[in-house]
């Protein structure tokens, strides 16, 4: 698709495991800048940071990018994009995509298709993405998102926990992966439709949400669908500690030697 969505980058600076994420170098160039750099290869019509905190306004402004500054007091990025969302104006019908902030390795074909799989559904006002996990300790790991899935592509639930549960597979040996079921990892990719996301994020956080802290819950907790499509590429690590800042910057330099010609 080509100018029919937007996409926000919510930016906060106060990181409780990685104060000033947003401005930290990664390679030469702020981390903040790489994930805008992203957003403008995709096929968006418009690219706005939106932020609390005048340190990433400064920064994202000596690039180029819009900033809107949005109140300190939003508990998610979900309530950034829906402030910038009422602030400019836009149509209840505008596709906007949310791409986070800690994500200068996601694939800008991801945030195309995301985007794409909502405008195709006119029916529902929110999507995502997922991937295979193909490996026992990914799907063991608290910190990595599972979703399971309908046939028809839509969200049963998302979990920090292995889900689907395959009580023979796993009763005894959880050495590997059972095969005649499908294990999805979450991407943390959204597309909403204005109108739905100004619902959303007035409704009261749900039970299930908290006690997995998965905003995404709230969603399924009050029967709104959420399509949920399988990623075209894996994305590249994100950033939630020092080791994963390492990880990306050795992500991104590994991308750019694959690109250079060899000289064999």
């Amino acid at each position: 698709m080509d100018r029919e969505f937007k996409v926000v980058i919510p930016a906060r600076y106060g990181s409780t495991r990685l104060p000033g994420k947003p401005l930290l170098d990664i390679d030469g160039k702020p981390m903040i800048q790489r994930v805008v750099e992203r957003a403008q290869a995709s096929g968006a019509g418009e690219v706005l940071v939106a932020t609390d905190d005048r340190r990433i306004r400064e920064v994202c402004e000596t690039f180029g990018v819009a900033v809107e500054m949005t109140a300190s007091t939003h508990r998610s990025g979900s309530d950034r994009v829906a402030e910038v969302i009422e602030r400019r104006g836009w149509s209840d019908d505008t596709i906007v995509v949310n791409l986070q902030g800690d994500e200068p390795c996601m694939p800008s074909a991801l945030i195309d298709q995301v985007a794409s799989n909502l405008a195709a559904r006119g029916e529902i006002g929110m999507a995502t993405l997922a991937h295979p996990i193909e490996d026992i300790d990914t799907l063991f790991d608290p910190h990595v998102v599972k979703v399971a899935i309908s046939s028809a592509g839509f969200a049963l639930y998302f979990s920090r926990a292995p889900i689907p549960w395959h009580r023979d597979e796993f009763l005894g040996n959880k050495a590997h992966l059972p095969t005649s079921v499908d294990f999805l990892r979450h991407i943390g990719l959204y597309a909403y439709r204005a109108a739905f996301l100004a619902r959303f994020v007035r409704l009261a956080p749900a039970p299930l949400e908290i006690a997995e802290s998965l905003e995404q819950l709230r969603a399924l907790w009050h029967g709104a669908p959420i399509h949920v499509g399988l990623a075209a590429e894996a994305p590249g690590p994100g950033v939630d500690t020092p080791d994963d800042l390492a990880r990306v910057t050795e992500y991104l330099s590994a991308g750019r030697a694959s690109l250079k010609p060899s000289l064999d």
